[in-house]
């Protein structure tokens, strides 16, 4: 009886909360939502400034749901997302930002990916890209022609040449939680870049798998996109291109980084742009 009460969900899902009031309950139920059964979710909330943790503790009942006790103020966003990922007990594992939402068939598309490709520990699929109110604003953005199972250094250096992560925010992928244990968590080395280089120290260990579905919808604010800002994220992803290069020799050549980090300028100045634009439409 005891071990049924502790049996282990397959899959589970985190949420590293913060000052996520208005939309979490939201991101919550289009979790608790999905045609697949076996996962569970794991919540804490990061010391938020607003109503986060009540939002969140009226969920606690559900028994698919815990609710961690609230982590302390600081550290980052890697302080938290590594906290919920290592409370995960499943074996595949997906972070979910506090105000992004799942396709009702998210969880169980992305498992059959793993099933049919043993050797993947990174699966990705396209998203939406709404506004606060949840209107679309870009549709089934991501994966820049990526299709299928591929070795993941391959798709580790393809989003180098293009200079952006091209994989999408964490609500997009989903990883073997052993992989992303054996990279060290969540690398925040180059804070803007905290997703793009722990999917590509997870990928360097086996396959990836790109899914054409649009399985997420990822919320994006109209707040100032600034050139000071701009020019860190382009020094950060220059900073991770030659870094991830010097840790594993052979995987680009210096013509490719030139590549990689040329675009990486061009992709600032476009999200800046693309941010402008957003702001006007909202």
């Amino acid at each position: 009886m005891q071990a049924q009460l502790e049996r282990v969900p397959r899959v589970s899902v985190v949420i590293p909360a913060y000052n996520n009031g208005r939309d979490i309950a939201a991101t919550v139920r289009s979790i608790l939502a999905q045609d697949y059964l076996d996962f569970e979710l794991v919540i804490a909330d990061h010391s938020s400034a607003d109503d986060t943790a009540a939002v969140i503790a009226s969920f606690a009942d559900d028994p698919r749901v815990r609710v961690l006790e609230p982590t302390p103020a600081g550290g980052g966003a890697q302080a938290n997302w590594n906290r919920v990922s290592q409370h995960a007990r499943g074996e595949l594992i997906k972070l979910v930002c506090g105000d992004d939402l799942l396709a009702p068939q998210a969880l169980s598309m992305q498992v059959a990916a793993f099933d049919a490709n043993p050797s993947a520990v990174f699966v990705a699929s396209r998203r939406d890209l709404i506004d606060a109110g949840g209107k679309q604003l870009l549709k089934a953005r991501g994966l820049a022609g990526l299709s299928g199972c591929i070795p993941g250094r391959e798709a580790a250096l393809a989003s180098i040449l293009a200079g952006t992560n091209i994989f999408g925010e964490p609500c997009c992928v989903m990883l073997r939680r052993a992989a992303l244990e054996q990279a060290g968590w969540w690398d925040a080395r180059f804070p803007y870049l905290i997703d793009q280089a722990s999917y590509s120290n997870v990928m360097i260990q086996g396959d990836m798998v790109a899914l054409p579905e649009v399985l997420a919808s990822f919320r994006i604010s109209a707040s100032q996109w600034s050139v000071r800002l701009m020019r860190q994220q382009s020094e950060q992803a220059i900073a991770f291109h030659e870094s991830f290069a010097r840790e594993h020799p052979g995987l680009a050549t210096s013509a490719q980084l030139r590549r990689g980090n040329f675009n990486a300028r061009v992709m600032a100045w476009a999200r800046r742009l693309a941010y402008m634009w957003l702001r006007r439409r909202m």
